[in-house]
């Protein structure tokens, strides 16, 4: 049941329209989540790239297309090995009225980096800089991936709060963004995600579950908890549909075999419930699991797992879950298994098939805005390690 629980956002109608109303009154009153006016986007929403045989050159034919979200600034397609990304054309969807140089469509040279693409916006006065890679891949058999959260930044649209890269090429995703839209002058380090700098080896990253003020409790969602997952965060849905909004899993190639890392957790002082009431007796607690998953249907239609189905969906074949997280203010470590519970198929692997998210809450009932605010947990030094056949 706990499992269930875990970042699954409950869909309750009448409260969903109360936080809508909410947020487009703080959408209103900053405008383009800024202090910018309108006609200030300035954003790639969509890439595609057109290729004469798009099986011979993507893993997967529905990796021709990708959407680009709003805290995204660095695009990359991972293609097979041989392919030739010397004459490339990648054709833009825009926001409204914004135009993007080199134009779309434009034939560039991709084998020898990236190349840099400067999106203007309607009214001129805005502009954004996105690096598209193409990137011919080997597949790995390394069998030990590091996360040590040394490389950080803040988010390039409007510096307020930070954001995360790995080696696997595309940004650690978190509800920052979200948070932003109901605490919008929060300074970076008052978000839930934010950098730690003394950590157990170097920097780390701090997880704490914060209080979302009046528009939160307004609509009774009263607290943000601090996450961070392997993903994407789609804020263009976040109001509409706040269960979709949770893209969670990143195309991986290995077959996971344990999951590890080291941890500090310290419960808040008092967990309350939906409504902002105290819950006696109860102590907050984290989450720190990973799930590995088939990334398409029976058909060939791309699957993505959502906060309504990281747990439960039928798609899933393995998971590492820690569970119960044990509060100390020492840095501990953690080593879990996967657990699998379906067998794979190695030409799907092999062709990026399957899909892999890492998550961390610092409330595991955080998605439901139940836990206590001020808790907090601290990850560092997270170990992947995979299994390889030759």
């Amino acid at each position: 049941m706990k499992a269930m629980n875990r970042l699954i956002y409950r869909h309750i109608t009448s409260q969903i329209a109360v936080m809508a109303i909410a947020l487009t009154m703080a959408l209103t009153c900053t405008s383009c989540f800024g202090d910018e006016p309108d006609g200030c986007e300035a954003d790639i929403e969509t890439v595609t790239l057109h290729v004469a045989s798009p099986g011979d050159f993507f893993f997967q034919t529905t990796d021709s297309m990708q959407t680009v979200y709003s805290t995204d600034s660095i695009i990359t397609f991972s293609v097979r090995s041989q392919a030739d990304v010397s004459a490339l054309a990648p054709e833009f969807t825009l926001s409204s009225g914004a135009t993007v140089s080199p134009a779309s469509g434009t034939t560039q040279d991709f084998s020898n980096g990236p190349v840099i693409y400067t999106v203007t916006s309607q009214d001129g006065k805005w502009h954004r800089r996105y690096r598209v890679n193409v990137v011919p891949t080997v597949i790995s058999v390394a069998d030990t991936l590091s996360f040590d959260f040394e490389e950080y930044e803040l988010e390039p649209v409007a510096g307020r709060f930070y954001q995360w890269h790995n080696m696997l090429g595309k940004d650690w995703a978190t509800a920052n963004d979200g948070f932003r839209i109901s605490m919008g002058n929060a300074k970076a380090m008052d978000y839930p995600t934010t950098p730690l700098l003394n950590g157990y080896d170097g920097a780390a990253v701090s997880l704490t579950t914060r209080d979302t003020g009046p528009f939160g409790k307004m609509a009774n969602k009263r607290l943000a908890a601090g996450n961070m997952y392997l993903g994407t965060f789609d804020i263009k849905i976040a109001m509409s549909d706040h269960l979709h909004a949770t893209h969670f899993g990143i195309p991986f190639a290995n077959l996971p075999e344990s999951f590890s890392g080291y941890y500090t957790y310290e419960p808040g002082p008092t967990v309350q419930d939906f409504y902002g009431n105290p819950i006696a007796n109860r102590v907050d607690s984290a989450d720190i699991y990973a799930v590995f998953y088939r990334n398409h249907d029976a058909a060939g239609n791309e699957i993505c797992l959502y906060g309504d189905n990281v747990l439960s969906s039928e798609q899933i074949v393995a998971v590492a879950d820690l569970g119960y997280v044990t509060p100390t203010t020492q840095w501990t470590p953690w080593d879990v298994k996967f657990v699998y519970r379906s067998e794979v198929d190695k030409e799907q692997l092999a062709n990026y098939g399957y899909s892999l998210t890492i998550v961390f809450s610092s409330s595991c009932a955080g998605g439901d805005f139940i836990g206590a605010i001020g808790s907090r947990l601290c990850i560092d030094k997270v170990r992947l390690i995979c299994t390889h056949d030759q």
